[in-house]
């Protein structure tokens, strides 16, 4: 069996003084060290997990919703769909220590930053399959920061379950743009063929009896704004003042 595609691509963050990981696409990764995990965002969503009585957490990186399937396929390549990277990090995290029903998710990304995204919607597709599939595995979603025309930029607490958004301009990550056209090609690629397939949840209970997830989101919190002495909040780097709150009741920070 082919090796996970975890990240290595670790360093020290001095903004957060803590070692860090950079995700890139179709990749994960969980720790319950105190460590910040990051990566950035086009139509790709992400999805952070988080067992708060653990300590553990983990973030994974797809690029389409529909499951890979192929068996043949490298975890690499099955890694860039929703439903292998999902199951993959509920896997690793029960692994670690998590209890499924402890996890909580917090998901971002589902951007269409390419005027020429429009017609597949990847972003769109991703963003649903992700409600979805949580809804479906009773994973609720505590903060949510989807779709959107701009890139993100998430870095996740591992430890804590602490997430903080920063809004960006397309030029400011030239990658974004390569990897959005790449994703696009794949998705047309994709589009006519069948779905087979799936991976089997590590110590999963059955979810056909389970009614569905609970749909609560925190609120997303600006950067510096007073804590709510709850959940783990989902905050912002140096939003701009005086932005008005849109969609879903999480205020947007377009920054230059």
């Amino acid at each position: 069996m082919a090796a996970l595609p975890i990240a290595t691509n670790q360093y020290f963050d001095v903004n957060f003084q803590r070692p860090g990981v950079k995700l890139l696409p179709n990749e994960f990764f969980v720790t319950s060290d105190d460590m910040v995990l990051a990566t950035v965002l086009g139509s790709c969503v992400a999805a952070c997990l988080h067992d708060r009585t653990a300590g553990i957490g983990g973030m994974n990186h797809f690029m389409l919703p529909d499951d890979g399937g192929d068996p043949s396929a490298a975890a690499s390549d099955s890694m860039r769909y929703g439903a292998y990277a999902m199951e993959v990090l509920i896997n690793e995290l029960i692994k670690g220590g998590a209890r499924r029903e402890r996890l909580e998710a917090k998901v971002f990304g589902g951007a269409a930053v390419l005027a020429n995204m429009t017609t597949l919607n990847v972003g769109d597709r991703n963003s649903e399959f992700v409600g979805r599939y949580l809804a479906l595995e009773r994973i609720p979603v505590v903060a949510e920061d989807l779709r959107g025309a701009h890139p993100r930029k998430v870095v996740f607490f591992a430890r804590s379950g602490q997430v903080m958004v920063k809004k960006l301009k397309l030029q400011q990550e030239p990658s974004v743009t390569e990897r959005e056209q790449a994703a696009l090609e794949a998705a047309r690629a994709r589009r006519h063929e069948p779905v087979t397939g799936h991976v089997e949840l590590f110590g999963a209970a059955a979810a056909q009896a389970a009614g569905p997830a609970s749909s609560v989101r925190s609120r997303v919190q600006l950067f510096g704004a007073p804590a709510v002495a709850s959940a783990p909040r989902t905050e912002r780097f140096a939003a701009s003042p005086g932005q008005a709150p849109t969609g879903r009741g999480i205020p947007t920070s377009e920054e230059a």
